[in-house]
Formats: structure tokens, sequence, C-alpha cells
């Protein structure tokens, strides 16, 4: 697994040739509240019975609200033989803080 900062993320998805797979792991109140554009919503919790869903050799960035869910799930796909995760750390905390500064926070 990879960790990728908020700013790096921004600069990975404005590369021409990079459409990653933006996995949001938080719960659907808080894709609600904001969500970062072309993010899929797959909670955590359903993670496990949702992998025939996910493509495991896809560039996968996976998001949650600090860093710490999103971790978690990293690792569990990894587990899982999925190659290429990107934990984006500090979540989108971080990236309304750094790279969308308009972006809601809770």
């Amino acid at each position: 697994m990879r960790e990728m900062s908020p700013q790096q993320v921004s600069e990975y998805l404005q590369e021409k040739n990079n459409k990653p797979l933006l996995l949001d792991v938080r719960e659907p109140w808080e894709y609600d509240v904001c969500r970062i554009d072309g993010s899929q919503l797959l909670p955590m919790q359903t993670i496990p019975h949702s992998l025939d869903r996910l493509d495991p050799k896809a560039d996968t960035i996976v998001i949650c609200h600090h860093g710490v869910r999103s971790k978690m799930v990293a690792r569990f796909l990894e587990a899982a033989q999925f190659e290429n995760i990107i934990n984006l750390t500090g979540g989108v905390n971080a990236w309304a803080q750094s790279v969308d500064l308009s972006m809601p926070r809770y």
C-alpha cells in the first residue's frame, strides 16, 4: 500500500492517463456532507462482501474522514491480492484543508 498526501493525490488525478477508482469507505451520511468529485461510496463494513464489484488490478485510492478507516481497508484489500492500493493520508478532512478549501468539513 502506498500513502499519498492530498496534494499528491490531486496531482495524480490531474495526470492524463490516471483514472483510478476513488473508493470512499465512509458512511452514507458522511458522503452526503462532502466528497471528492468522482468518488464511489462503498462503506467500510460492506467491503468484504463487495470485492467482486472491485477490480484487483485497478489503481484504487481509498478515502475516509481522517485516513484511519481507509488505511484499514487498504490493508484488507492488499491481503485480498489487490495490487495498486493508495491510502489518502489525512482523508477528506486534509483534502478540505489543502486542496478544496470550499469543501464542507465535519
